[in-house]
């Protein structure tokens, strides 16, 4: 476990935080490797994972691992350094407890498509966003695969384009975030909504994220199915008896 993620288990909530405030939160991809290994086994101690960054910012995107060879001009070689990201990304997605994540400055290029990929994100209304590849010369595939789900066509190409920073109330409007909440206010409320997330019923917080997850891929019918099902055998679990009376 390196010091560059910050891991904290405390009681249902695992505590992540990256921790490379003097470069922006820079994720190096073996860092992203790390991550995706907590993220992937953090059922096993938690009912939830919060996700914050150290310092002024969120994460300011990719920064390479400093001891990591020059990278190699064939493509095919580079799938291995490429796939740290992608499945960081599909880390958060097929994760079995909610990830929440908090934005207390800037977010950028991989910054953003994680804090979008959160279950619930929190955004300080001082923070901002922004997708700079192109400014790099970069096609940001990447990020887009994050983010082909979470905000319509128009807003995603305007900020790879543009490559300009919205603000915390923008990128609400464009489905980045989940709520926005003033600077001097953001732990209370991140603390406040983590609380309530971990005294929910387990199966029906990770039903629900499941549900999620699938049923847009599926058909009408399929998903009106999968949901019966879901209803019925959630509905019935022993935890969610000692809550509720009703089925």
């Amino acid at each position: 476990m390196s010091n560059e993620l910050l891991v904290q288990q405390d009681g249902p909530i695992l505590r992540v935080t990256i921790n490379r405030p003097e470069q922006g939160n820079g994720m190096s991809d073996a860092m992203a490797l790390e991550l995706a290994g907590l993220l992937d086994r953090a059922h096993e101690s938690a009912e939830l994972v919060l996700l914050r960054g150290a310092g002024a910012d969120f994460c300011t995107g990719r920064a390479r691992d400093p001891n990591a060879p020059p990278p190699s001009p064939e493509a095919y070689a580079r799938r291995d350094e490429y796939d740290a990201i992608f499945n960081c990304y599909s880390a958060i997605r097929r994760c079995q407890v909610p990830v929440v994540g908090a934005v207390q400055g800037r977010a950028m290029g991989f910054g953003t498509a994680v804090i979008a990929l959160c279950d619930v994100s929190f955004a300080s209304d001082a923070a901002t966003f922004n997708i700079p590849e192109m400014a790099h010369n970069i096609m940001p595939t990447m990020v887009m695969s994050a983010l082909f789900d979470r905000m319509n066509r128009n807003a995603i190409l305007w900020m790879t384009y543009s490559r300009e920073f919205i603000d915390a109330q923008r990128a609400l409007a464009y489905g980045l975030v989940s709520t926005v909440v003033p600077a001097a206010r953001l732990d209370d409320e991140v603390e406040s909504f983590c609380a309530k997330l971990a005294a929910t019923p387990r199966p029906a917080v990770r039903g629900l994220k499941e549900y999620l997850r699938v049923a847009p891929g599926m058909s009408e019918q399929g998903a009106v199915d999968y949901a019966r099902s879901l209803h019925a055998m959630v509905n019935t679990a022993s935890a969610m008896k000692k809550t509720s009376g009703r089925s």
